[in-house]
């Protein structure tokens, strides 16, 4: 018998999380794949939603641990995070499509999928009802892989603070990255979290 995500993921901070979630399989309601990359963001980071502390909006990102933390980007895409500890969450900015193809093209109506957090969001029906639900197996899923994979780092890309902060995590040797990773950022061997 597997133990429970949100069990397997307790005590992990935001990085360690989001490289732990590389090459896990994503299901939301019968659509997802592998996560191939994931940006960190924590409570004393400046580029974070929590930053500035708990508001109605970012209000999930100091929930329990394995929850669903959504929000709008650009008043328009909503974007999927998995919460850490309080006041930190893992943005899901990749995924290979293996699960409900069908149904995430009908979704996002376009070629590619979800090769960035607000075509994720689209091709996998993300709602802001999704915000602050557990990652339980009922709705949204996450199984962790057995072994960590080698994994690409670099900096976190689409932000204007922090920008310099190695948090962001892409499985070596994927294709549909939300961007390519600097040729310097050269895949790291697989570190337990």
């Amino acid at each position: 018998m597997q133990m429970d995500f949100r069990q397997q993921i307790a005590g992990l901070d935001a990085p360690a999380l989001a490289r732990r979630l590389i090459g896990a399989v994503l299901v939301i309601r019968g659509s997802g794949g592998t996560i191939i990359e994931t940006e960190a963001y924590c409570r004393d980071d400046p580029a974070s939603h929590s930053f500035r502390g708990p508001g109605l909006r970012n209000a999930a990102m100091f929930g329990p641990a394995g929850h669903a933390y959504v929000y709008r980007s650009y008043g328009i895409h909503l974007c999927l995070n998995v919460v850490a500890q309080p006041g930190a969450a893992v943005l899901i900015r990749a995924i290979q499509p293996q699960i409900g193809i069908d149904a995430m093209r009908q979704r996002r109506g376009a070629a590619t999928l979800c090769n960035g957090p607000g075509r994720l969001g689209a091709a996998l029906g993300i709602t802001l009802q999704d915000n602050n639900a557990p990652f339980d197996g009922t709705e949204l899923a996450i199984l962790l892989p057995l072994t960590p994979p080698a994994l690409l780092i670099g900096p976190r890309i689409g932000i204007t603070k922090a920008r310099d902060r190695p948090w962001r995590f892409g499985l070596a040797g994927a294709r549909g990255l939300s961007r390519p990773f600097n040729q310097q950022q050269s895949p790291a061997g697989a570190r337990p979290a």
